[in-house]
């Protein structure tokens, strides 16, 4: 049994309304869907571009993938699965998005040739899992009125998507709390937005208006760890890397640090699947938790996602609800969504039959 072949064709999904964060405003989903095939099976990965978090774009993906990731892969059998997979870790330096769209498509077609779900050739015990809804960044009552009707499509936790001026951001959070009351669970994301002290003097605030907010991920930029250790020492409210967090290496600086109290595991960041269950795992010995969690992606790349969640009892938290934000993308099978709840699919691999172009 060999890998003989490759195919790679670009998607792109208008969202029904713009979705914004700190970092971006998006109008249009686009991803690199990444085929591998066998004389009888085939293998799919996918990867948006996040230029902004990964640094990665379309035609980069595309060419890691042609010219780095695919010469490794040529020829070779999909069951030596840890070689190939050291194999694409080594093709090239960063290039994450591309990294895990060929470990997706690699663990897919494994997955499929063992004729099991791939939730299940990883490890996982359950099928469904509850994911939170993300709040776009807007104005105190269009985020209000957001809330509202993802709480009547029965969500009980919401991320809040925040870092675009800390004084809106109070505002922010107390419109959306006024509009869903107590006992729903409020998340933010301030996606980097806040300096080290803005983040410490807000989130005091947020503490002083008693809004019961359960975490704070990624109040300052990515690479200012010690900024990040030092608003999780000056409040009280806990605080979450993400976009501090793509390599192992990462999560050992920040776990050595104690610069966080949660990490958020993103398979674009840590360049697929394997990378994402090592870092949960070594995090585990820290006592730490783990999300995990997208960019905007398909359900291509979310139910590989979900099955990396189903696989580690560390990962605690789940950021899945990018496919409802896209709406229709187009995907035949994977995994389904009912409500907040994500049901993992039975058919082998990802269970992904047609993907129309």
């Amino acid at each position: 049994m060999k890998i003989i072949a490759y195919e790679i064709y670009q998607r792109e999904i208008k969202l029904a309304r713009p979705f914004r964060t700190a970092l971006r405003t998006v109008d249009t989903a686009k991803e690199l869907v990444f085929e591998l095939k066998t004389e009888n099976e085939v293998g799919i990965g996918a990867a948006p571009p996040t230029e902004v978090i990964t640094g990665d774009n379309l035609p980069g993906i595309k060419a890691t993938l042609e010219n780095q990731i695919w010469p490794e892969l040529e020829g070779q059998n999909p069951a030596n699965l840890n070689y190939l997979l050291n194999k694409i870790s080594c093709a090239a330096v960063n290039n994450t998005s591309a990294k895990a769209a060929a470990e997706i498509a690699l663990f897919d077609l494994a997955a499929r040739l063992n004729q099991v779900p791939l939730w299940q050739f990883l490890g996982g015990r359950k099928r469904e899992l509850v994911t939170d809804m993300t709040i776009s960044v807007d104005e105190p009552v269009v985020m209000a009125e957001d809330a509202r009707k993802a709480v009547a499509n029965g969500f009980e936790t919401l991320k809040l998507k925040v870092g675009v001026g800390p004084k809106l951001d109070l505002a922010r959070v107390k419109a959306v709390r006024e509009a869903v009351g107590q006992d729903i669970n409020l998340r933010l994301d301030a996606n980097q937005g806040w300096t080290a002290n803005q983040a410490i003097n807000t989130i005091k605030k947020l503490e002083a208006a008693e809004l019961g907010i359960e975490l704070v991920e990624q109040p300052v930029a990515a690479a200012d760890f010690k900024g990040l250790k030092e608003v999780k020492e000056n409040v009280l409210i806990p605080i979450m890397a993400d976009e501090s967090l793509f390599s192992l290496q990462d999560a050992v600086r920040l776990l050595e640090m104690q610069a966080c109290d949660y990490l958020n595991i993103k398979l674009m960041k840590t360049g697929g699947i394997s990378t994402a269950l090592a870092i949960a795992n070594l995090a585990e010995n820290y006592g730490i938790e783990c999300m995990l969690g997208s960019m905007l992606e398909s359900r291509i790349s979310v139910t590989a996602a979900a099955a990396v969640a189903a696989a580690s009892a560390n990962i605690t938290r789940l950021d899945l609800d990018a496919p409802i934000l896209i709406g229709d993308d187009g995907v035949e099978g994977g995994l389904a969504y009912n409500n907040n709840r994500l049901v993992l699919p039975e058919k082998s691999g990802l269970g992904i039959g047609v993907v129309n172009r």
